[in-house]
């Protein structure tokens, strides 16, 4: 068998907090998931994000600790219109998450901005410009 890309991991260090960042972003979370050390959602496709407690990683690798900088990964959900973009960007900013980068229409077509989530990961925010008339 040839291994198939099928999870991606963000280690959190506020359950809570991360799960209803993720959740205004339309992800579906069991009820309870706040009091879990470990939680998984399915996304379209068949790709799980799963999240983890800090507390969880150390107790299979001890010496672990939260990286001192961020912007190594990053994450991105397609928003249905370049209207979504800007209104889902000002609902996590409203929130108080911080907005990294406001909508703009950059230059390859796409509607774009960019919040971090509260372990300050970049999460990007997209939706296809219409084309030009």
């Amino acid at each position: 068998m040839t291994p198939r890309f099928a999870l991606i991991g963000v280690v959190t260090s506020d359950m809570a907090a991360s799960l209803a960042f993720y959740r205004r972003l339309g992800l579906v979370f069991p009820e309870g998931s706040e009091e879990q050390p470990h939680v998984e959602v399915e996304l379209p496709g068949g790709l799980i994000l799963a999240l983890d407690t800090e507390k969880t990683i150390r107790s299979f690798h001890a010496e672990w600790r939260p990286p001192s900088g961020g912007g190594r990964i990053g994450l991105a959900f397609r928003c249905g219109s370049p209207a979504e973009v800007d209104a889902t960007y000002e609902d996590l900013v409203g929130a108080g998450h911080h907005g990294e980068l406001k909508p703009w229409d950059a230059f390859w077509g796409q509607r774009y901005a960019t919040v971090h989530d509260p372990d300050g990961n970049g999460v990007d925010l997209f939706a296809p410009l219409p084309a030009a008339e």
